[in-house]
């Protein structure tokens, strides 16, 4: 199929820089993504757990990453202030300064600044759909962003409620990835 040839290669061109852009830090491209993910995250989704979920990886594989970040000063660990158990996974200073260079990358920020905008938003639209269908074929989470989650309700100027976890979201909680997210369309759980 030729989608995937153009998606496969797309993937490994993105690699290669990925792995050039931390290079400099002697990081793969799994701790790349693993770091670019984390920066989207929200509070529900930034722990060892969401990283494995969203990544589909093994927890050793999540754990090594994290190590790794970790040792180089890239995210800091802290415990969730109700659950000693989970550790949330914040994105230093200099993670984001890391990730601003290398994500995206500069030819795949360039090459897009190459297609006129309605081509720009019609091929985000393709591929959202693509992705999500997929998601729901392997039994994998979405991961929305908050804000768009049938669960989020605007309860103030710039608050918001999960009804889902029942508690507050700031205006930055919904800006993030979730893990907990469920677009409008889907069905209640019982």
């Amino acid at each position: 199929m030729l989608l995937h040839e153009y998606i496969e290669r797309i993937s490994r061109v993105l690699d290669s820089e990925a792995r050039l852009a931390g290079s400099d830090y002697n990081l793969q491209p799994i701790q790349l993504n693993a770091l670019h993910f984390l920066k989207r995250a929200n509070r529900y989704s930034n722990t060892p757990q969401g990283v494995t979920e969203y990544l589909g990886l093994t927890k050793g594989t999540v754990s090594q990453t994290l190590t790794t970040l970790e040792s180089k000063g890239f995210i800091n660990k802290t415990p969730d202030k109700k659950d000693g158990r989970v550790v949330h996974l914040d994105v230093t200073r200099s993670g984001r300064k890391l990730l601003e260079k290398a994500v995206p990358s500069p030819s795949m920020r360039n090459a897009w600044k190459e297609l006129p905008h309605q081509e720009q938003n019609q091929l985000v639209e393709d591929l959202k759909r693509l992705l999500v269908e997929m998601q729901k074929m392997n039994g994998m989470k979405a991961f929305g962003v908050c804000g768009t989650c049938r669960f989020n309700r605007k309860i103030g100027e710039k608050k918001f409620f999960c009804e889902l976890t029942e508690e507050n979201l700031s205006q930055k909680d919904t800006d993030l990835l979730c893990r907990e997210y469920q677009s409008e369309s889907k069905a209640i759980p019982t």
